[in-house]
């Protein structure tokens, strides 16, 4: 018997967990939960670098072959 596994939503570019809602932000996506978090975290919160770090992955370009 074969199992059919069905994902239902995309991956989080800063969490990187599979959520079902979000916004796209150029070719990315970020969760909601992200996304709320990240416009409350302080500059001085050392969440805030973190945040950064994995923004930057969005300027990263994908390279099909």
């Amino acid at each position: 018997m074969e199992s059919i596994h069905s994902s239902v939503g995309e991956t989080c570019i800063v969490c990187e967990e599979k959520k079902e809602r979000g916004i796209h932000l150029y070719t990315e996506f970020i969760c909601t939960d992200c996304e709320k978090d990240m416009l409350q975290t302080d500059t001085e919160d050392p969440k805030y670098r973190f945040y950064l770090k994995q923004l930057k992955k969005i300027t990263i370009p994908k390279i099909y072959s």
